[in-house]
């Protein structure tokens, strides 16, 4: 007769011992601040740059998302031509680091769409009607903004494929015997099935967004990674410095998984 395991524990076995513990090193590290004077400057200073690091994941992951519905969409036409086309944008977009995309897209990228733009606005500055722009004026931020939603897109795109292609197929073709057009039939009967199976990986990846806008630091954006780069070097206070930066993102990146994770289990109980 096989042994059913008591409530107790199975209750031991579920509880998120792990956040309990999270929880303790955060609450110690708080006090920490509160009752040393150096960590306390230290965050003080680091956390000037969470408005930013907000900022940019945001903005980059809600253009992330447009860019890469509209690549998904792109990729699932009737078209040939534009399927290749979107399947060339998400290989080469994939195998590229997001690094390596920084850099092109802030000294590559933004020269040359510049260059462009002047040109086109060529005859206008000639006659008096326009001025022409310069690199500097392109901020470093935005151009981060822009390398983030371009890396991230194609990813993004693969995971509504995934979800659209989810969707039975027969459902799909009863709705067009009902005479769904095909914005109702998006609305009505894939988007409200696919959304189940896009938002755990969507909201994996706008996670993953927030620890990878760090890397706008190498161009010098004022963000929780550039505020303890440039605290740490002045003052050689290297271990306090990057403790609390892994803190301050500890504190974005779980509190953003659990309020997901709570997001995500409310969706599937509707």
């Amino acid at each position: 007769m096989a042994v059913r395991p008591s409530p107790d524990r199975h209750f031991k076995d579920d509880y998120p011992w792990w956040l309990v513990a999270l929880v303790t090193i955060g609450i110690v590290l708080a006090v920490v601040i509160v009752a040393n004077d150096i960590y306390a400057q230290v965050f003080r200073t680091v956390v000037n740059g969470v408005g930013v690091t907000v900022f940019v994941t945001l903005v980059a992951f809600v253009l992330a998302t447009v860019l890469g519905l509209g690549i998904c969409l792109l990729g699932m036409a009737d078209s040939q031509v534009l399927r290749q086309i979107a399947r060339f944008y998400i290989e080469i977009i994939r195998g590229i680091p997001i690094l390596v995309l920084l850099f092109y897209v802030a000294f590559v990228g933004a020269p040359a769409l510049v260059a462009a733009y002047n040109f086109l606005i060529s005859p206008l500055v000639t006659s008096g009607m326009a001025e022409p722009i310069l690199v500097r004026d392109l901020s470093l931020m935005w151009r981060a903004i822009i390398a983030l939603t371009v890396g991230y897109s194609s990813f993004i795109a693969e995971i509504f494929r995934a979800g659209f292609q989810s969707v039975d197929l027969g459902q799909i073709e009863a709705a067009k015997a009902l005479g769904l057009s095909r914005y109702r039939r998006f609305r009505s009967v894939v988007f409200p099935q696919a959304i189940r199976v896009i938002f755990p990986p969507l909201s994996n990846d706008f996670v993953s967004m927030v620890k990878d806008s760090s890397l706008v630091s190498v161009l010098g954006v004022a963000d929780i990674t550039q505020m303890g780069k440039v605290y740490a070097a002045g003052s050689f206070r290297f271990f306090e410095t990057y403790s609390i930066v892994t803190y301050i993102y500890l504190i974005l990146t779980i509190g953003l998984s659990l309020a997901l994770r709570r997001t995500e289990k409310w969706m599937k109980s509707r």
